[in-house]
């Protein structure tokens, strides 16, 4: 009897655990940016750091408004670039990753090259693409191909190797195809983690393409900021590095969002743990 009286109390500690710990969870990192920003604002104020060099987050709000519908043109063509390109590295990734997961041929001949790749800079690479297809979309779609598909393979193999193995051997059993198999217990178990890696590979589709338009191009953030840097308007380069964080928040986001449709189950998970 004791240990059932417990049960409501333990439950009741737990959410009301949980319930104070969310308002945290939203002043504290709100109170830290804020805090972060004032400090910004003093030392330039104060003339710690020369403005020129590094302007106030007044002067940058005000940049960002000032060039507001020319970013917003530029914004455009840099995620139809991140779009493209995140889709088909994520296609590309995908593939990869179930040929891998069912010919170990095919893993043994390629892991390593995937390893490999990626230790070669981005940096490095853009100029040879731009070489290779010109100043249009090619070039950044394909750098951010290759920038954003490994985070998805890697994620999917380690997923696919994660099953329970104890769930392959009822499939077995119960005389199921290799694609039967593949659909209703290793896609699932997988799951999250593709997103995880899908996550990062939103995230590396914006900087790829700023990176790709750096080096060539007619338009785009990166275009933008080579532009306002050789006219030294640092105000507009902070302008423009805020609005790509923005973007690749809001890709992440757009990534949690398609997560929590694919996966009703995890919230269902959720509400029954509460």
């Amino acid at each position: 009897m004791a240990a059932q009286g417990d049960k409501p109390s333990d439950q009741s500690n737990g959410k009301s655990g949980r319930s104070a710990l969310a308002p945290r969870r939203v002043w504290i990192p709100v109170a830290t940016t804020v805090a972060i920003l004032v400090v910004w604002q003093l030392v330039v104020a104060v003339g710690l750091v020369p403005n020129f060099l590094l302007p106030s987050p007044t002067q940058v709000v005000w940049a960002l408004g000032a060039d507001a519908a020319l970013l917003a043109s530029h914004s455009a063509t840099t995620l139809v670039e991140a779009a493209l390109g995140l889709a088909i590295g994520t296609a590309l990734g995908f593939v990869f990753a179930v040929l891998m997961d069912r010919f170990e041929g095919f893993r043994l001949a390629f892991e390593p090259l995937m390893t490999v790749s990626q230790t070669i800079p981005t940096v490095a690479i853009a100029p040879l693409l731009v070489l290779w297809f010109g100043y249009g979309l090619m070039p950044k779609v394909v750098l951010i191909v290759l920038t954003s598909f490994f985070p998805v393979t890697v994620s999917l193999v380690a997923g696919f190797d994660s099953v329970d193995p104890d769930a392959l051997d009822l499939m077995r059993t119960m005389k199921a195809t290799r694609w039967q198999t593949f659909w209703q217990v290793k896609m699932p178990a997988a799951m999250e983690q593709f997103f995880s890696g899908l996550r990062i590979s939103a995230t590396y589709a914006i900087v790829g393409a700023v990176i790709a338009e750096w080096l060539g191009g007619f338009s785009g953030l990166g275009v933008y900021m080579t532009r306002v840097r050789k006219s030294f308007s640092y105000d507009k380069m902070f302008a423009v590095i805020l609005l790509i964080s923005v973007l690749s928040l809001a890709l992440m986001k757009l990534v949690d969002a398609l997560q929590r449709a694919a996966m009703p189950w995890k919230q269902a998970e959720g509400r029954g743990s509460k």
